[in-house]
């Protein structure tokens, strides 16, 4: 088996309008660049809750999602030691991430754009368990919303998989950062998000697989910090600023 990475996503933030960082379960490795200066180059942990931002003028952002199981190989962390934090990518422990930002720190944007994703993919130690990486990205599929596949509950992606409820959560804070819940809880919202124009309220909850409309409606006030009515018709929180890099 061999690891992965997404294409690179890049964000051109525009001053003039608030925006958004929606919840992602993936942990994320980042160039920042901000006017005509050095980029940054930092690592994103899965989000649990949208944040919302006011946008500031040349300001340009590519992000490369690992994939379930990569972070610890990669960073020399597992994964739920990154929630919630912006780290510099020089600051952790693996010795590819070292490698990478020494690699990386003094080229320009686009450089260590095409750079990066040309050497994350070599760079990647091989998994130290081949049937753990397997049942991770498994276990993954089987939580995540898909056209085709509305995902069961936790309890039962276990038993299909033949492991305890215990055994698939610590699966998933090593490999993922997060809970199997709450993989599924921001997997779904993310679904609601990206076919809100297509549904009504209630089918859309039932093809993301929400037991109702209600049910809907409390996770995503939970995760987007408004109810999605609220949300698809531009009533937002206030936007509050970026969130700080550290390096504990």
């Amino acid at each position: 088996m061999t690891h992965s990475i997404s294409d690179p996503v890049t964000v051109e933030v525009d001053p003039r309008e608030p925006f958004v960082h929606l919840p992602d379960s993936a942990t994320r490795v980042v160039v920042r660049t901000e006017g005509r200066g050095r980029p940054s180059l930092l690592v994103v942990g899965p989000r649990v809750r949208a944040t919302y931002h006011q946008g500031r003028p040349g300001v340009s952002c590519t992000q490369v999602r690992l994939a379930p199981g990569t972070v610890r190989p990669l960073l020399g962390v597992p994964a739920v030691e990154l929630v919630g934090r912006v780290v510099p990518l020089g600051a952790l422990p693996g010795r590819t991430a070292r490698q990478l930002s020494y690699d990386l720190g003094r080229l320009e944007h686009e450089e260590a754009v095409a750079r990066l994703a040309d050497l994350l993919p070599d760079r990647l130690p091989a998994p130290a368990d081949e049937s753990r990486t397997a049942l991770l990205r498994a276990a993954v599929t089987a939580l995540s919303v898909r056209s085709d596949h509305i995902p069961g509950q936790v309890g039962d992606v276990a038993r299909e998989l033949a492991v305890s409820e215990r055994q698939l959560r610590n699966l998933f804070s090593d490999g993922v950062g997060l809970s199997p819940k709450l993989y599924a809880r921001i997997h779904r919202v993310r679904a609601v998000l990206a076919h809100a124009t297509e549904l009504r309220w209630a089918d859309l909850a039932a093809a993301t697989g929400y037991y109702d409309q209600s049910h809907m409606t409390s996770d995503f006030r939970t995760v987007m910090g408004v109810p999605p009515r609220s949300y698809f018709t531009g009533r937002l929180p206030a936007p509050g600023s970026c969130q700080a890099i550290d390096s504990r």
